[in-house]
This record gives C-alpha cells, sequence and structure tokens, in this order.
C-alpha cells in the first residue's frame, strides 16, 4: 500500500512540519490545499516549497482545489490556469477539481452539459502543461457529479483520457451507493472512517470522517483490497475532516495505528 497524506487531516500543521509527518510515517508523498485555514505552503515560494518535499524524500502527489469546477466561468478556467501554474512551479503531479455541491444544478441533462463543458474547457489546459487533473465525484444527495460512470463517459465523450483520472473516495462512493470501480482511471484513493453507529448514510457528513479502526462502517478494507487486486497501484492518501482528527494531540501514533490496522487487514484477506 503507497501511503500519502492530505493536509486536510492535520491541517493546523504547518507545512513543514506536515512534511516531517508524512516522512516519518513512510509515506511516499502528500497533498497540499489551498482551502484549509492557513496559506498555501505557508506563503512559501512553489519552488521551494516542492524543493522541501523532495528533500524529504516525498513526492506533491496533488495539489487541490478549483471549486465548483463545472460552474465553467472565465473566473473559474482562471483559477485553473492558476492552480496548474503553481503546480508547476512545485512539481505537483496534478491538481484537483471538485464539482458543485451546494444542490443546484443537478438535473438530468443540466449536470451533464455542465460537466462536459467544464471539461471542454480545462483538457486544453492541461494538455498545454502536460499535467493531469483528479476529478472528485462527491456522493452527497446535493452533490452534482455523484457517478463515477458518468464522469468516465463524460471523459471518454472527449477524448479526455489522458490528462483525467478519478479520484475513489471511500467516504463519497459509498454515500454514492457503490457502484463500479475503474482502476485504470483512478489517480488516486482517499481514505477516511465513519465510526458513529448511529448515523444513516444519508446522514454522514464531511464532520464524520475520522481515522479508520475496526468500528469503520464504510468498508475502507474490501475497497482499498478490491482497488488492489483489479490493478490500483497508485496512492492510498488519508484524508480526515473531522475536528475530533485535527485535535489529535499525537497525530503520528494514530495514523501508524490506522495504517498499520489497514495493512494487517489486507494482508488477512490475501492469506
Amino acid at each position: 500500500m503507497k501511503t500519502a497524506l492530505n493536509h486536510m487531516t492535520t491541517p493546523d500543521l504547518g507545512y513543514v512540519s506536515f512534511l516531517d509527518l508524512a516522512a516519518r510515517l513512510g509515506c511516499i508523498g502528500v497533498e497540499v490545499r489551498n482551502d484549509i485555514p492557513r496559506p498555501l505552503f505557508d506563503d512559501l515560494d512553489p519552488t521551494e516549497a516542492g524543493r522541501i518535499a523532495t528533500d524529504k524524500g516525498l513526492r506533491l502527489v496533488g495539489l487541490s482545489q478549483v471549486y465548483p469546477f463545472n460552474d465553467w466561468t472565465p473566473e473559474r478556467e482562471d483559477a485553473v490556469k492558476a492552480l496548474i501554474e503553481t503546480a508547476k512551479a512545485c512539481g505537483a503531479e496534478t491538481i484537483s477539481l471538485i464539482p458543485r455541491n451546494d444542490g443546484t444544478a443537478g438535473a438530468d441533462g443540466e449536470r451533464q452539459a455542465n460537466l462536459k463543458a467544464a471539461l471542454e474547457g480545462v483538457l486544453p489546459l492541461l494538455q498545454d502543461a502536460g499535467m493531469t487533473a483528479l476529478v472528485e465525484p462527491l456522493g452527497f444527495q446535493r452533490s452534482s457529479l455523484r457517478s463515477k460512470a458518468e464522469l468516465i463517459e463524460a471523459i471518454s465523450a472527449i477524448g479526455g483520457q489522458d490528462r483525467f483520472r478519478i479520484v475513489h473516495d471511500t467516504f463519497h462512493h459509498t454515500l454514492a451507493n457503490g457502484g463500479p470501480i475503474y482502476p485504470e482511471m483512478t489517480g488516486i484513493v482517499h481514505i477516511s472512517a465513519v465510526v458513529d453507529p448511529d448515523l444513516t448514510i444519508a446522514q454522514m457528513e464531511d464532520e464524520h470522517r475520522v481515522l479508520i479502526d475496526a468500528q469503520d462502517r464504510l468498508g475502507n478494507v474490501e475497497q482499498i483490497a478490491a482497488l488492489i487486486a483489479a490493478g490500483y497501484d497508485g496512492p492510498i492518501s488519508y484524508e480526515c475532516f473531522s475536528t475530533q482528527t485535527h485535535a489529535l494531540e499525537d497525530p503520528y501514533t494514530e495514523i501508524k495505528r490506522s495504517f498499520d490496522f489497514i495493512s494487517s487487514q489486507l494482508q488477512a484477506r490475501a492469506a
């Protein structure tokens, strides 16, 4: 399992401390974000930020994010261009595109047209830069892009298979009622657990996303095992939004315990 760490899991850590934690955990890389309550790279120059990561043996596997990318406007185009420019400067391998998630533009026909227009707008920017974009379906009922199949169909329709990859998020996969996985088109896997036994799936929100243990209700181990068995060999990145996780006094010990739990469960399944 090629582990990675998303800065959302420990958003209170400074950039260099976050890198140190990921390196200590044995991660192959990190995902950095422009939507946590601290400046991107703590205002370091992107080139310097990338060099620091490389010196610590880490890849910048992702730079997040543009939202809502499927509301394609000149402002959105500028945001994608700026994110690509930053990604090129720091050496990030991908940028992340997040769909509208406010209960609007989800009607059948409308959402597909909006998605296609946005993908068509982004594709030449990626081609010119030699960059890959990760698009993340969100499983919430209010999301304008819930279906991986719908996303794959749209990417294929515009010939974008070389420049777009999908995010398989175990939380959102469960909320979207599961369905097919697409290992060959998956660029990263996001993992997190929901352990509250009183929540229905429809009630699950980002704030409930914690570290994975035996109480996990999302079937993380089963999803990871299925992806690996189907040929996925990319990063598996921890992305927890819960303030309970953010407040951990010793994130190294807790995240390592969780990674070890997942590994032991995968090994037991393979035995």
